[in-house]
């Protein structure tokens, strides 16, 4: 019996040890610059596992002990074929090299490789340091933000309008994030650049939907952008220079292979050519990011990056806008174990406009400014469940606006809104679960607690109602206060408490096609109130509160996705629906400039936004390129709070002014020769809600049109479309000498088509006759551009 017991305790032994699990774990980074590489996919076809990099190039895997084959691949880069031997624990750090030599920048990638389809991770774009610049765009200048518009699911405010609009949501639904810093606006020259230079960009996540738990406080998308580390093995200079900017970047290490820098500057100077054809206006932008990192060892890096972006906008010295951002993170990553990585993050972020109107006499300022300090941790438990979790606090301070008097005989009175202050806690809980060969499930849950924080003065009402139902004429009005309630700053004058479930699902079909299901339900806190359809400088963001109630949103989304021909193409197709509580609507004749009772003009409403996505895209060989098309609505209502109440628009559905009926994106690239590419881009979409006139009256022999207050966004600005082409010419004398160039020739709208910005109605003076003004910021525009690297 003891010889039986001690064979089987042995046959056992024999068991346990063959299913015994070994930790393979290290970095990835590439290997001309040391710079860390995020989505670097690791694979094992024998054991049908892998993983991928996080942020910060750090990848865990735990496979059975003994031989193995694997796979390294990342777009743009030399794929690393090798066997690795696991006997015990084992780091081991990756150096990719790159395909081609060429210049920075950055090109739009899908999931194409077999370990993407797999994941459970769907409704993403993604942008790395590869090719942006051969995307023709207006003036010349490369902008990450004009090339997320070419995406599926995603438009424009309009052109020359600032922000972008995802899914049927508005621009304030979109969370903006530089180096995990809060980005409030994303633009310079109210529109037609963007704030992210694209020289130091690194890596660029759109999420539009499955949201990972770690996200939270806005609605519709996550725009998470990180910045590089910098060269920790040589100096190099980067750089641009164009019709109406330039920019440089310098980069290298401080201490070899162990700590780097990288700073990088743009400004914008055709405001200085003004002057020779007697103009007094301005309008000008300029930023400064830097970054630098030290690597104590292999388990502790700490990272500190700032930006400081600002635009001057003046006409005539008689009206200057300025505005701008600035941000500044310190990050430690630490590692706890091969299996355990973490990054604590303190960061500061301040939104700041202001207004001087020389000809009435005073300024105006405001801003909006955060501290957040975050913990977040990856847990690697094997290669079938991963778990993300952390921690995050916001304390925000808002100063809704300040007017002050520039000069003696102006005759204004100094006024102060009242500022408000408020602090936002989240905790989260994330698992990725590899619950077969086929299917894998990701799913979470976020907790988030909004305190709005005591302040100088709380305007009260009668009723706590400050709108009140006039119902002798019929419409809304905003209550008077009767009087106000002051509170220390550690007090609580709301309180809210959301959980905030997230599930994903990919279920594999075959080895190159997937099935993908979502939910996220997720809680936006903050509001900007706004008259516009697109971000300016003159909005305002408030906070839940008393009397505003945070936004809600449910969204589903399901999509087939394919790779075919091992990824020379690729197919993903994804149908959505949104459903949101709590969208403010404002009530006709709203006022909302200085209004230090803006909750008098605020209703409470819903919006939904439902559509279907198609992208296909051909991701091989010398023409490259992708089809977008996106069908799509996007509507708003807010019934009455009784029943003697109309609501808005009589309570019926009506258009939001960003829904996009049709939206078509077609992108082309071709390599004639390693000397010269080309590039086009074609836009075609359905034109922007508006209103237009339903009569007129007269008044001192002029004719006033008339608009209906009860049919919101019920006409269209005409279909917008345009073509942009562009050529890049890469010297051969590039590849023997250090400093590399290239050019790049574009035209923007080949055509000349005259898009409708918006249409205006009034009477001209001279004949008396009506008539409908159309303005169109651009027709076609040539532009140069040349690229330098040193």
């Amino acid at each position: 019996m003891t010889k039986k017991l001690f064979f089987l305790f042995f046959i056992f032994s024999l068991g346990a040890f063959s299913q015994e699990k070994i930790t393979l774990s290290g970095t990835i980074s590439d290997k001309i610059n040391n710079e860390t590489l995020f989505g670097v996919s690791i694979y094992f076809p024998d054991l049908n596992a892998g993983t991928t990099t996080n942020e910060y190039g750090f990848y865990s895997i735990t496979l059975p002990k003994g031989s193995h084959n694997f796979q390294i691949n990342y777009i743009g880069f030399t794929t690393i074929s090798e066997t690795i031997n696991l006997v015990k624990k084992t780091t081991k750090n990756f150096k990719l090299s790159e395909e081609a030599e060429s210049l920075d920048e950055i090109i739009i990638e899908s999931n194409i490789e077999k370990i993407n389809v797999r994941t459970p991770q769907m409704s993403v774009n993604k942008l790395t340091s590869k090719s942006i610049k051969q995307i023709p765009v207006v003036l010349g200048e490369a902008d990450i933000i004009k090339s997320l518009i070419l995406l599926p699911g995603v438009t424009s405010a309009g052109e020359g309008a600032s922000g972008f609009n995802v899914r049927g949501g508005a621009a304030d639904q979109n969370l903006i994030l530089l180096d995990e810093a809060i980005v409030f606006n994303s633009s310079h020259l109210l529109g037609f650049f963007s704030v992210f230079n694209p020289d130091v960009i690194k890596d660029v996540k759109l999420y539009k939907g499955g949201i990972p738990s770690r996200f939270g406080g806005r609605l519709s998308s996550v725009l998470d952008i990180y910045q590089k580390e910098g060269n920790s093995k040589d100096f190099n200079l980067t750089g641009g220079i164009g019709l109406v900017s330039s920019r440089l970047l310098a980069e290298g290490p401080i201490e070899k292979e162990k700590s780097s820098f990288v700073v990088a500057g743009r400004a914008s100077y055709a405001h200085l050519f003004l002057p020779l054809f007697d103009n007094d206006n301005k309008a000008y932008f300029y930023d400064l990011n830097s970054k630098v990192n030290y690597r104590f060892n292999e388990n502790n890096n700490i990272f500190l990056s700032t930006y400081f972006g600002k635009d001057v906008f003046g006409i005539n010295d008689s009206f200057v806008n300025t505005y701008g951002n600035t941000v500044v993170n310190l990050r430690w990553n630490h590692l706890f174990s091969d299996k355990i990585f973490s990054n604590l993050s303190l960061i500061y972020s301040d939104y700041f406009y202001g207004i001087i109107l020389d000809f009435v006499g005073f300024e105006w300022d405001s801003g909006i400014r955060n501290i957040n300090l975050k913990y977040d941790f990856k847990h690697y438990i094997n290669n079938k469940f991963k778990l993300s979790y952390g921690i995050n606090n916001i304390y925000s301070k808002f100063n809704p606006g300040e007017i002050a008097p520039n000069r003696e005989d102006s005759g204004i009175i100094a006024e102060k809104l009242t500022d408000k202050y408020a602090n936002e806690f989240a905790a989260y809980l994330d698992a990725e679960h590899k619950v077969s060969d086929k299917l894998t499930l990701q799913y979470g849950v976020r907790f988030s607690n909004f305190t709005r924080l005591g302040q100088d003065e709380l305007n009260l009402y009668t009723k706590d109602n400050p709108v009140v139902f006039n119902e002798q004429f019929k419409k809304y009005e905003s209550a008077d206060a009767i009087g106000t309630e002051s509170f220390s700053r550690t007090s609580s004058i709301a309180n809210f408490n959301n959980f905030e479930p997230r599930v994903s699902l990919s279920y594999l079909l075959n080895d190159d096609a997937s099935f993908k299901l979502s939910y996220n339900r997720m809680t936006q806190y903050l509001h900007l109130i706004s008259n516009t359809s697109s971000p300016t400088p003159l909005d305002v963001w408030a906070p839940s509160g008393k009397y505003i109630k945070p936004q809600l949103l449910d969204q589903f989304a399901v999509g087939y996705f394919k790779s075919i021909k091992n990824g020379d193409y690729s197919l993903e197709t994804e149908a959505f629906y949104k459903d949101i509580k709590n969208r403010i609507d404002y009530i006709n004749g709203a006022n909302l400039v200085a209004n230090n009772e803006i909750e008098s003009v605020i209703l409470n409403g819903q919006s939904r936004a439902y559509g279907l996505e198609i992208l296909f895209k051909k991701n091989e060989g010398n023409f490259k390129g992708w089809l977008a098309y996106t069908l799509a609505k996007s509507e708003q209502r807010t019934l009455g709070r009784n029943a003697n109440e109309p609501g808005i628009n009589q309570g019926e559905w009506y258009n939001t002014a960003y829904d996009k009926t049709h939206d078509i994106s077609i992108n082309g690239s071709y390599e004639v020769s390693k000397k010269w590419s080309f590039n086009a881009n074609f836009l075609f979409q359905t034109g922007q809600p508006t209103n237009y006139p339903v009569g007129q009256y007269e008044i001192q022999g002029l004719n006033v049109p008339i608009y209906d207050d009860n049919r919101r966004n019920a006409d269209r600005l005409p279909t917008y479309h345009r073509l942009d082409i562009s050529a890049t010419l890469t010297p051969e004398k590039n590849k023997n000498r250090r400093w590399k160039g290239e050019w790049i020739f574009g035209i923007y709208n080949l055509y000349g088509r005259e898009n409708a910005a918006s249409i205006n109605f009034t009477q001209n003076r001279e004949t008396l006759k009506n008539e409908a003004i159309q303005t169109s910021i651009f027709g076609m525009v040539p532009s140069v551009t040349y690229n330098f690297k040193f």
